[in-house]
């Protein structure tokens, strides 16, 4: 099964468009030490040849555009894609805005909760996907959901969607209910364990992730990668930094650093590889010459880029 990251930044990329804090302008800069991102997205495949994105993000006609995988064949029809479905982890904007891309009258599947089902369905810019060429099929939880494309082809990969901590998309929010996770339900949140059928091999994609308890880091333990939320360094990052006011907490996504962060929480489990996704313009991971970059990488971390690609 191959991997590949296509976007590893979190919602407004690196650098986000309107950022002038210190890391956007050094990448702006060309200043060594420093990759361009675009927003958070995988790419799967079993053959090569059928994939599956994991995520629509906005950036998604760069990505693919960075992507030879993902671009239709020479020889090929006039019109047509490698791309056979898409999953999606949560109704973020920066998650299913990409969608909106895909509307030229390709054949290809979304599978997602129901819950994030019942958000696209409920929002009318999402029917310029013809439904007679998009299909949406519901992704049970903790269930195994083998993908297939629009004729119901196999491609190879299953998909087992799992809840995980977080927080409802921020433009479904309800103030009113913020002592209730501003309206969060099941299913607006999950983890993905994807594996080839017939392999053994599995990997984790958990983009978002508010906080890690015993159940989960039982997954973590039995997979062979793990692509896991790197949005913030620090809880208090984006208050440190001047450029916001919310905590990772509070977005939905839980730090890396400290006793209580990812690292530290995650240091007793050893998948073959570790990766940090959906990494956020105000994390200092983002200069690989950094002592938070050293840190990480010295706790057995890579820090995910766009192109970076895993084979299990």
């Amino acid at each position: 099964m191959r991997l590949k990251i296509l976007g590893s930044a979190a919602g407004g990329g690196f650098p986000q468009w309107n950022c002038n804090y210190r890391l956007s302008r050094a990448v702006r800069n060309g200043e060594g030490g420093f990759r361009r991102r675009t927003q958070s997205s995988l790419g799967v495949s079993a053959d090569g040849k059928d994939w599956i994105l994991f995520n629509a993000s906005p950036d998604i006609r760069e990505q693919i555009a960075a992507a030879l995988e993902l671009q239709p064949m020479e020889e090929g029809p006039l019109r047509a894609s490698p791309i056979q479905a898409v999953v999606l982890t949560n109704a973020d904007v920066d998650h299913i805005a990409g969608l909106l891309s895909l509307r030229e009258r390709h054949r290809f599947v979304i599978y997602a909760t129901a819950r994030v089902l019942r958000v696209i369905e409920e929002n009318s810019i999402f029917n310029v996907l013809d439904r007679q060429l998009v299909e949406r099929r519901e992704l049970l939880l903790n269930v195994p959901t083998p993908i297939a494309d629009w004729h119901g082809k196999p491609t190879s990969i299953v998909v087992e969607a799992f809840p995980v901590p977080g927080k409802i998309a921020l433009f479904l929010e309800d103030a009113g209910r913020a002592q209730e996770g501003f309206g969060t339900e099941e299913g607006d949140t999950v983890g993905l364990r994807i594996v080839q059928e017939d392999c053994h091999s599995s990997a984790l994609y958990i983009p978002g992730c508010a906080s890690i308890d015993a159940h989960l880091k039982k997954k973590i333990a039995a997979a062979s990668c793990l692509l896991f939320d790197g949005t913030v360094y620090t809880d208090d990052e984006m208050l440190s930094a001047g450029v916001g006011t919310k905590t990772g907490r509070r977005m939905g996504h839980m730090h890396i650093a400290g006793s209580d962060g990812s690292m530290a929480l995650l240091a007793d489990i050893a998948p073959a590889r570790r990766v940090y996704v959906h990494i956020n313009n105000t994390n200092p991971i983002l200069d690989e010459r950094s002592p938070e970059a050293a840190v990480v990488r010295a706790g057995g971390w890579e820090i995910g880029y766009d192109g970076m690609e895993i084979g299990i």
